[in-house]
């Protein structure tokens, strides 16, 4: 069965957290590889090789979550959370792995 055309306010707030939550991630892992970048903190070798290759990785998950999601006739703000879980993903490991290594 397919979901509602028409989101409630919830499923707006929902997917808006959840945006929230993914872009301060994103903003976080920025901010700790710049650090490691310019020698503040500790960084892998691959870093920078890592933070370009992950992207294709997640957007391409994040693309056949979404494929599979409109194919089983989801609704417009399913498909914006089928994106985001890909995405929020990599984005809440990516800060983990990070902070792992901003100890000092």
């Amino acid at each position: 069965m397919a979901a509602s055309p028409i989101p409630t306010p919830f499923d707006l707030m929902r997917l808006a957290f959840g945006t929230s939550a993914m872009l301060a991630e994103a903003q976080a892992v920025f901010t700790l590889r710049t650090l490691g970048l310019v020698g503040v903190l500790r960084a892998d070798e691959g870093e920078t090789h890592r933070m370009v290759s992950e992207k294709f990785a997640a957007f391409s998950e994040a693309q056949a979550a979404v494929l599979g999601a409109a194919l089983g006739g989801a609704s417009p703000v399913a498909l914006a959370e089928a994106a985001l879980v890909p995405v929020r993903r990599c984005t809440r490991a990516n800060v983990a792995r990070l902070a792992r290594g901003a100890e000092m």
